[in-house]
């Protein structure tokens, strides 16, 4: 087993975002989908704890994952947000940006590759590319940390259906040549049906 949610809730203002959630998730890839607002991204924040809960557990192989070191999780788990979030500066400096905080060189050319981008990329300024090219570099980034996990956050929400159609095309290919685990938080039941192995879906902070 990958993840445990063991009776995991979590408050934000007074209001329950996730209600005894039980769920368990194997390797693979998982949907979650939903509909806006059902707590699928806080989910995924839990399970390399960019958040914790208020109550209940959250394991990752077997262990709670507040036993882990967490930058450490982090680099195994990796996040891609619904949003890209570059820094400032060249598309290269982005990708060795987590590689270099854990005391590592990172194959920026390789990453884009798995990423969809070519080696021509790497001296861009990330700032101007498309908004598309911008979740791409995300992706290479956070595969340039070499995880075994990543959390996917509405991957081609921004993205027009021939953008969409690329990614999710990247995102099957990588699952198939790196052994990678997926965890997808979609609000497409669509979608849903294409990336996973098996589907969730989540309302209102419970399993539906």
């Amino acid at each position: 087993m990958l993840f445990a949610c063991e009776d995991v809730r979590v408050m934000r203002s007074g209001e329950r975002v996730l209600d005894g959630l039980n769920l368990e998730i194997d390797e693979g890839a998982t949907c979650v989908a939903g509909p806006s607002g059902s707590g699928k991204s806080t989910l995924l924040r839990l399970l390399n704890r960019l958040a914790d809960p208020a109550g209940g557990t959250v394991r990752y192989r077997g262990r709670d994952v507040r036993e882990y070191e967490v930058l450490a999780l982090r680099r195994e788990v990796g996040l891609v947000p619904q949003l890209p979030a570059l820094l400032d500066g060249t598309v290269t400096a982005n990708v060795r940006h987590g590689p270099a905080l854990a005391g590592r060189e990172a194959d920026v050319d390789g990453s884009l590759r798995l990423a969809g981008l070519d080696e021509t990329f790497a001296g861009r300024d990330a700032g101007r590319l498309s908004v598309g090219e911008q979740q791409r570099v995300m992706l290479a980034r956070a595969l340039a940390l070499e995880p075994k996990v990543l959390l996917l956050d509405e991957p081609t929400s921004a993205l027009d259906e021939r953008s969409k159609e690329s990614v999710e095309h990247t995102l099957l290919d990588l699952r198939d040549r790196l052994s990678l685990s997926f965890v997808l938080v979609t609000h497409e039941r669509a979608q849903a049906e294409r990336m996973g192995d098996r589907t969730v879906w989540l309302e209102d902070g419970r399993l539906r």
